[in-house]
């Protein structure tokens, strides 16, 4: 096997990283490449001996001669830190591959800050932290997003084993991706299932296994824009009406939005709330009762049947 082209790729990666930031340790580099140091001393020696001015010092790191830049492409201090939220988001909340592939394009931006610069969004980077509320990709299938963005880049079909929440087990599928969303702190994406004949939603963390195929696509698909309004208009909806006490209202102001919000209006002492929401089986009555202690319903009746026969449950439990 041919390591050339490989050694080419590191070498070329390790000079951007060199100027990515003021010091890069060995052990740093060689964690990063999966090599020995050996190999990294000897990638940094060809680097040298190509023409680049890179200053190494016995338990420092390396670091490039002042002066010495590339690319030519400039960002100011202030546009780089603006990629810091998004880097921790890209880490915490896209799978492996992806994350991965944005760190790589991160170095590359850091590369081309001065040296003041680089300490600057260092600060900034360490102070910024992003922390998850539960898994949205699933480890057996760490890789989910990067497969679907090639299948919807390259149109070719994928297979998945997917195990839905009604099913006993997990089903093998064959889909035409559309394309990925991320809804109430999930990653799905919207295809055409071959098993169903028909557009289905899937949830990312319920793929346990996924691969790309080189299978065209056998239908033309619409935007996924398109789509998501066709299945908001088919839905059956129905009209809730609630009254929040004002101290609370305010604290439900992020969460009201994920269950079909529509208008408020002050009725008194309270809040009355309108949603249209496609179902009250499950979510809204769960979610009336985290705050209900402090609201009422006005409408509908089914919605108050609910509620009590969810509380009537919680009661049993704890007899």
């Amino acid at each position: 096997m041919d390591e050339t082209p490989k050694k080419f790729d590191r070498i070329v990666a390790i000079l951007i990283q060199l100027q990515s930031k003021k010091i890069v340790k060995a052990q740093e580099l060689a964690d990063r490449f999966e090599v020995s140091l050996r190999t990294i001393y000897r990638d940094i020696r060809s680097l040298e001996a190509s023409g680049v001015p890179i200053y190494g010092e016995a338990g420092i790191g390396y670091s490039l001669m002042d002066g010495y830049r590339l690319p030519p492409v400039m960002f100011t201090r202030e546009e780089a830190s603006s990629f810091i939220a998004a880097e921790k988001l890209m880490q915490k909340f896209t799978d492996a591959e992806l994350g991965n592939h944005y760190a790589s394009a991160m170095y590359k931006l850091k590369a081309v800050l001065q040296g003041s610069d680089k300490d600057w969004v260092s600060t900034i980077e360490s102070s910024v932290l992003m922390q998850t509320s539960g898994k949205t990709i699933n480890e057996k299938a760490p890789n989910t997003l990067a497969f679907l963005f090639k299948s919807v880049a390259e149109k070719t079909q994928i297979v998945m084993g997917y195990e839905a929440i009604e099913a006993d087990g997990i089903t093998e599928r064959v889909i035409e991706p559309v394309g990925v969303f991320h809804d109430h702190n999930n990653w799905y994406f919207l295809g055409y299932c071959h098993l169903r004949k028909d557009y289905r939603q899937f949830r990312t963390d319920r793929i346990h296994t996924i691969k790309n195929t080189t299978t065209p696509f056998a239908l033309e698909h619409e935007t996924l824009e398109v789509y998501l309004q066709k299945e908001k208009q088919q839905l059956p909806t129905t009209k809730i009406v609630i009254r929040v006490d004002k101290k609370i209202a305010k604290y439900i102001a992020e969460d009201k939005k994920l269950h079909g919000f529509v208008s408020e209006k002050a009725v008194g002492n309270v809040i009355e709330m309108t949603f249209i929401c496609p179902t009250i089986s499950e979510y809204f009555p769960r979610w009336y009762l985290s705050f209900g202690d402090y609201a009422s319903i006005v409408e509908p009746q089914t919605l108050k049947e609910k509620v009590l026969e969810l509380m009537e449950k919680t009661r049993a439990g704890l007899l």
